[in-house]
């Protein structure tokens, strides 16, 4: 198993960040499947007004030991070769990254599989709210679907 990175990171996600990730693993033989997810921020239309952009907080202690726990869990169902977790706080602007969720294994079904289900439990699990900032300096708090 591949070690543990950090799950925060201040900012957006760039770019720039994901391709170098993606870079690192060229090297990595073995692998013969990546699978990523991307989480975008959207200018959803509210009734008090139209998303600017979201501003991520997190109890992070407790995010970081729950992650540690599922992930755990999904090298032990899966076949996996690695995994890195990547969420923003901070103020995130429509259209920036907000979340770079990266899985690799030998074989594609474990990488697309692991990836759904670690997704999910990101979004349902950890303590991770979104502030929404609308255009009328309103704001709403996410609720994840």
């Amino acid at each position: 198993m591949s070690k543990s990175s950090s799950l925060f990171m201040e900012g957006a996600i760039t770019p720039a960040f994901i391709s170098e990730a993606i870079a690192k693993h060229s090297t990595k033989t073995g692998i013969g499947a990546h699978q990523i997810f991307l989480g975008q921020i959207r200018a959803d239309e509210k009734e008090e007004g139209v998303v600017q952009s979201i501003e991520f907080t997190a109890y992070r202690e407790m995010a970081e030991k729950k992650y540690a726990e599922i992930r755990e869990e999904l090298f032990d169902e899966y076949s996996l070769s690695c995994m890195h977790v990547y969420h923003s706080l901070g103020n995130i602007k429509v259209g920036e990254i907000n979340l770079f969720v990266f899985v690799s294994s030998k074989h594609r079904k474990d990488a697309t599989e692991a990836c759904r289900v670690l997704v999910e439990k990101i979004k349902n699990e950890l303590p991770i709210w979104g502030k929404e900032i609308l255009d009328d300096e309103n704001y709403s708090w996410k609720v994840n679907r």
